[in-house]
């Protein structure tokens, strides 16, 4: 299906989404933007090598690049770019995007089609663990318990549910909270979830838009602690959490990129990295010593933190091995775990760590492109195998923040970690 002028502006804009604050990259960003949509296309193509400058290896900004180089009469070089991508396995569906006609009558072009085609082979062996048959859970995190047994949290009604035999709705908004992101169980047993008031929410409300840390207890069936975020103008969404003990979690705000530690002692939040640093962090992990924090930044790629201090360090990464669009980060030894919905095709991967902690020397694809696959989110590594949510569904939601039917029930899959 062809993609009409107006949804490639979306694909463009889909950029401005960040609270960062004004930098190289995004005004460099707004500038194409503008110069797209004045049909000024050689000003575009000045532009979008900019934010590739301030942002290296981001995909949208090669993107952006490639579309302002077949715009401005240069597909050679529009298709060189798009081979970058594609030495990255990733792909934007070009052969369906009007303004790249004029890429087909190269005579590359049979060469990389066909290679697009080839990124969408399935790779990777997965077992299907466990299903729930509610077409309209739209799941997010995912956590175990010692006995094996898989709990879900729910987007679009904000359940806890204990998945098995029997499944049972663990909790429901009544008990305060909405929908259930992220999860981790403590020391003590007990189930530790972000959530937030977000528009994909079936009771979204608007004036609200509140966001927590919550604590299930096992034994008393009821909700044990809960942590809210103090009001603030701007949107906030908890979407991930790690426990670095039974008192100190860290958590992530997704909309104003902000990290926080939380401490369950004193009650209090603190801001480890301040709104703004990051565009959009999503999963956490933490270092063998507890001393660094790996963040995952949607779209500005892997850093890890210092805890002590607050200091943000990039981690370099390998050629060929992308960075951005990760959602759940996790650590296997000395790799890190990464599930990537943010690029096509979705995927779980692992990056493997140099000594120095900020260097990615190889990534291997764990899991790609499988039949149950519709936008993988969170997971969890147990031994050498990793568990996750494979059919979210997060990119069925349409504008109005409503679903389509016939949709699947939430699919958890096992793979392995070890290296073949």
């Amino acid at each position: 299906m062809k993609r009409p002028r107006v949804l490639l502006v979306s694909l463009l804009l889909l950029t401005l989404i960040s609270y960062a604050s004004a930098d190289d990259y995004h005004d460099a960003r707004d500038e194409l933007v503008a110069a797209y949509q004045q049909t000024e296309y050689t000003a575009m193509r000045a532009a979008a090598r900019r934010a590739l400058a301030a942002r290296p290896g981001y995909p949208r900004a090669l993107f952006n690049l490639a579309l302002a180089q077949v715009l401005d009469n240069d597909p050679a070089a529009s298709l060189q770019t798009l081979r970058a991508l594609q030495s990255a396995r990733i792909d934007f569906g070009v052969a369906d995007i009007d303004e790249f006609a004029a890429l087909r009558n190269l005579p590359e072009w049979s060469e990389f089609a066909a290679a697009a085609q080839q990124l969408y082979e399935p790779i990777g062996f997965a077992e299907v663990v466990a299903m729930l048959d509610k077409p309209d859970f739209i799941p997010e995190g995912i956590a175990a318990d010692t006995k094996g047994r898989l709990y879900l949290g729910s987007i679009r009604h904000g359940d806890l549910v204990r998945v098995g035999e029997p499944t049972a709705t663990l909790s429901t908004p009544k008990n305060g909270h909405w929908s259930v992101f992220g999860m981790r169980f403590d020391g003590d047993g007990g189930l530790w979830f972000a959530s937030a008031d977000v528009p994909q929410f079936v009771d979204f409300d608007e004036d609200t838009r509140r966001s927590g840390l919550f604590r299930y207890d096992r034994a008393s069936g009821g909700i044990s602690h809960r942590a809210m975020l103090p009001p603030s103008e701007d949107a906030q969404v908890l979407g991930d959490l790690v426990l670095a003990s039974d008192d100190l979690i860290y958590t992530t705000d997704s909309l104003t990129g902000a990290l926080y530690s939380y401490r369950k002692s004193s009650g209090a939040f603190a801001a480890v990295v301040g709104p703004g640093v990051f565009g959009s962090p999503q999963g956490l992990a933490l270092d063998d010593t507890g001393e660094y924090l790996y963040v995952a930044d949607y779209i500005g790629g892997l850093y890890r933190v210092m805890l002590a201090r607050g200091e943000v360090e990039k981690v370099a990464i390998e050629a060929n091995v992308t960075d951005y669009g990760i959602d759940g980060l996790y650590r296997y030894g000395n790799d890190l775990v990464a599930i990537q919905n943010g690029v096509k095709p979705h995927r779980v991967i692992a990056l493997q760590l140099g000594d120095d902690g900020l260097s990615i020397l190889a990534g291997r694809i764990v899991a790609s492109s499988l039949d149950e696959f519709d936008e993988p989110t969170l997971g969890f590594v147990s031994g050498d195998d990793f568990f996750f949510v494979a059919n979210s569904h997060w990119n069925r939601f349409d504008a109005d923040n409503q679903l389509p039917p016939g949709l699947s029930g939430p699919i958890i899959l096992r793979v392995s970690l070890r290296p073949e």
